[in-house]
């Protein structure tokens, strides 16, 4: 297993650090696992899987622990030149306001990615997403952005936000809009227009009256299908009445 996980990782060009945060673990606890001291859970497995876009099944898993109640078919299909052109054109659009840093990134994505799943019934991104304390995280992220900024897509800036600490990024090419189909343009530009100015806490605040966010368990994968069952504050379909 330890060779295993630290090829996947040295492949993806990812620290240790970056894996660690992605299962909820600290970098020592993770470096067990990569030494083959401890064994990963059947819910780490499925979110590596993930992570690294394949099978993870060389990797000795410890069936003591309970298995992530999310069926495999729940889990999306994440297309990952949509998701960079989706970064680039949030960028290009409102990239330059102060409050668009790395958090405000993520929710912006939970947020255009599960409201057209609600409107649509279909994924435009289909990013995998666990449930974190801040709010809903894409797990790809952090792969997705080294891969943009070694292909010179973007620039990761260090700068500060009302005196905390703040990750920007700086589109260097425009999105390829070609990507998307007319509805998705549409749907994301509403999605900013609607969400793009509020704080990261504000987005925090609301992804968290999120049904799909309410109901997974911390650390677990946020199920799409739980989209139907959102409250008017968060809801973005006009059902028929019953």
């Amino acid at each position: 297993m330890s060779t295993f996980l630290k090829t996947k990782r040295k492949e993806a060009g990812i620290s240790q650090s970056v894996v660690a945060n992605i299962l909820g673990v600290s970098r020592p606890t993770y470096v067990k696992f990569e030494n083959g001291v401890s064994k990963l859970t059947e819910k780490q497995k499925l979110i590596l899987s993930q992570f690294f876009k394949g099978d993870i099944n060389n990797a000795e898993v410890d069936s003591s622990e309970d298995i992530l109640e999310v069926s495999v078919r729940k889990i999306p299909q994440e297309n990952v030149k949509k998701f960079k052109e989706t970064l680039l054109y949030i960028l290009s659009k409102v990239g330059s306001r102060p409050n668009i840093g790395q958090t405000v990134l993520y929710k912006l994505l939970y947020f255009i990615d599960f409201d057209y799943y609600e409107r649509f019934e279909d994924q435009l991104i289909g990013a995998t997403y666990i449930k974190n304390t801040y709010g809903p995280t894409p797990i790809s992220f952090a792969k997705i952005i080294k891969e943009m900024e070694k292909r010179g897509d973007i620039v990761e800036v260090k700068s500060k936000y009302f005196g905390h600490d703040q990750t920007k990024y700086i589109a260097v090419r425009e999105a390829d809009v070609s990507k998307f189909k007319g509805n998705e343009l549409k749907h994301i530009d509403d999605e900013l227009e609607r969400l793009a100015h509020l704080t990261a806490r504000q987005l925090s605040e609301l992804s968290h009256s999120d049904t799909p966010w309410k109901v997974a368990k911390e650390r677990d994968i946020i199920n799409y299908e739980h989209v139907f069952y959102r409250p008017n504050d968060t809801s973005v379909r006009e059902y028929e009445p019953l």
